[in-house]
C-alpha cells in the first residue's frame, strides 16, 4: 500500500506515519515528495510517500482518505480500491463514463479517493486536455453534472470531485504560488490586485492561503459562479 503524510519537517512526517500506521520505521520505505522552506508568508513543511507491504493499523486502514482537523498537517491514504464498493459509487462511475462517451471521447473512470462525505473520481483518457478544458472549465461542468445526479439519487450530502491527469493538484499548487506572489506585490506597492475570474473552490483556496498573512486581505467581486478575488493591502482602506 502507498500512503502520504505531511509534517513541519521530515522527522515529524515520518514519526506521524509510524504512529498512524502502527508500524516501526524499518517496516516502510520513505520517498520525499516535496519540501517547502519556511518563509515570511508560508510555513515550512515536508510531504512524504510511504511504501509498505506490512499490515497497517486497523483504525487507519479502514479509511482510504483520512484527514486531521485543526492546524496539524494533514495525513491521508492516497490510493484505495479504485473499483466501486457499493451501488452509489457504481452509479457515479457509470454516469461519468456515459457522459464522456456521449461527448465522443473514450476513457476509463475509477475511484480516486473516499472520504465520509466526499468521493474522488479519476478520468483516464487520451482526450484529457479536452475534458479538462481551459482553466478546468470543462472538468468543472462535468463535476457539476455528476453532483446534480448524485443529488437526484438522494445523496445531497455527498460531494463528488472529478479529476484527470492530476489537474486539481496541479491547479491547487499553481494557485497557492500565485496567491503568495500577489501578496508580495500588494505589500510592496500598498495597492490591490484583481485576479482572473475563478470558480468557488479556486476562490476559497486563495482566501484560505492568504487568510493568516498580516496586512493583506481578500474579497470576492462580481456576480455569478465565476467571480474575481481582489487582494489588497489593509492600509488602502
Amino acid at each position: 500500500m502507498i500512503y502520504e503524510f505531511e509534517g513541519r519537517n521530515e522527522k515529524e512526517a515520518i514519526d506521524r506515519a509510524a504512529e498512524e500506521l502502527g508500524l516501526e520505521k524499518e517496516d516502510f520505505d520513505v520517498e520525499i515528495l516535496e519540501t517547502q522552506r519556511q518563509g515570511l508568508f508560508k510555513k515550512g513543511y515536508v510531504k512524504i510517500r510511504i511504501h509498505t507491504e506490512k499490515q497497517v493499523s486497523s483504525s487507519f486502514a479502514g479509511n482510504s482518505v483520512s484527514r486531521n482537523e485543526g492546524n496539524d498537517p494533514a495525513r491521508y491514504a492516497v490510493f484505495g480500491d479504485p473499483q466501486a464498493k457499493n451501488d452509489f459509487e457504481q452509479k457515479m462511475l457509470d454516469f461519468v463514463s456515459g457522459v464522456i462517451e456521449r461527448m465522443g471521447y473514450g476513457g476509463k473512470v475509477s475511484i480516486l479517493f473516499r472520504e465520509e462525505h466526499k468521493i474522488g473520481i479519476k478520468i483516464d483518457s487520451e482526450y484529457s486536455s479536452i475534458l479538462i478544458g481551459k482553466k478546468g472549465k470543462n472538468l468543472d461542468a462535468l463535476q457539476l453534472l455528476v453532483n446534480i445526479y448524485a443529488g437526484r439519487r438522494g445523496r445531497e450530502d455527498m460531494r463528488i470531485i472529478l479529476d484527470s491527469e492530476n489537474y486539481r493538484i496541479r491547479r491547487e499548487e499553481s494557485l497557492v504560488r500565485l496567491a503568495y506572489s500577489v501578496a508580495d506585490r500588494v505589500r510592496e506597492n500598498r495597492g490591490s490586485i484583481l485576479l482572473e475570474p475563478m470558480n468557488p473552490f479556486d476562490r476559497r483556496l486563495i482566501h484560505t492561503t492568504l487568510n493568516d498573512i498580516r496586512d493583506v486581505e481578500t474579497k470576492s467581486e462580481g456576480e455569478g459562479l465565476y467571480k474575481q478575488v481582489r487582494v489588497f493591502y489593509r492600509g488602502v482602506r
